[in-house]
């Protein structure tokens, strides 16, 4: 590979800094709008749970520090996010669903920890296949989360409810992150495949926004017009 540490840590920190920033597009969106109408719950809450899965994988292979540091932050943010679907879509009380998000990140911090305790000593006898089974776990929760995603987009017939700065950010993020891998001295291809997935998916709400959301407008419009028009007449 095209070994160089100061690129792999560069492209790193760039995507640790879109993947811990990004979801503070969504939670203001939610806040402002005091609706999540749109973006699905399993989306954030999947996407918070793949993060002790890749957590555990990112600490055991040592891939570098930004990288092991993203999952962590990833997960607090998308169950923040998550949380928010609770008080403002489910109608759960505030204090509910902050005990319940809270419950559910302190679980995960808990989990991650006690997984990478166990795994570490056999890990270092080299025995991965356990910590691979976390990264390929990780990649398939970070897949399955935006199929609930995809179905709103197809409910409503455009990109509602979801941040396309969160989804952009989210897009670049996951390619330096995928950049960063390139220039480490052996590629982690399990790595690469989790943020390339993200890359594929994030690619695809992107592309149906700017199909379908300007689609979506005219529709509206010609609606309007049309009520215009048989008030006219009545």
């Amino acid at each position: 590979m095209f070994h160089n540490i100061v690129a792999e840590h560069v492209f790193g920190t760039m995507g640790t800094i879109c993947w811990t920033g990004q979801l503070i597009p969504q939670v203001w969106k939610s806040w402002r709008e005091k609706s999540t109408e749109g973006l699905a719950p399993l989306l954030v809450l999947l996407w918070g749970l793949s993060g002790p899965f890749l957590g555990v994988y990112a600490i055991l292979y040592d891939i570098n520090i930004p990288l092991i540091v993203q999952p962590q932050l990833f997960c607090m943010l998308c169950l923040i996010s998550w949380g928010q679907c609770l008080y403002y879509g489910s109608n759960r009380s505030r204090t509910t669903a902050i005990l319940i998000t809270s419950s559910v990140i302190v679980t995960c911090g808990v989990l991650e920890t006690i997984f990478v305790l166990v795994l570490r000593p056999f890990h270092d006898r080299g025995q991965h296949t356990p910590t691979d089974i976390f990264g390929i776990v990780a990649s398939a929760i970070i897949a399955i989360a935006l199929l609930p995603q995809y179905w709103e987009i197809y409910k409503h017939k455009e990109v509602i409810g979801v941040s396309m700065v969160f989804i952009s950010i989210d897009f670049i993020g996951a390619i330096f992150n995928d950049l960063s891998l390139v220039f480490k001295e052996e590629l982690d291809v399990i790595a690469v495949v989790t943020y390339s997935i993200v890359v594929v998916m994030d690619g695809l709400v992107i592309l149906a926004a700017i199909i379908l959301n300007p689609l979506a407008r005219r529709r509206r419009r010609r609606q309007a017009a049309q009520n215009m028009v048989e008030v006219v007449y009545i």
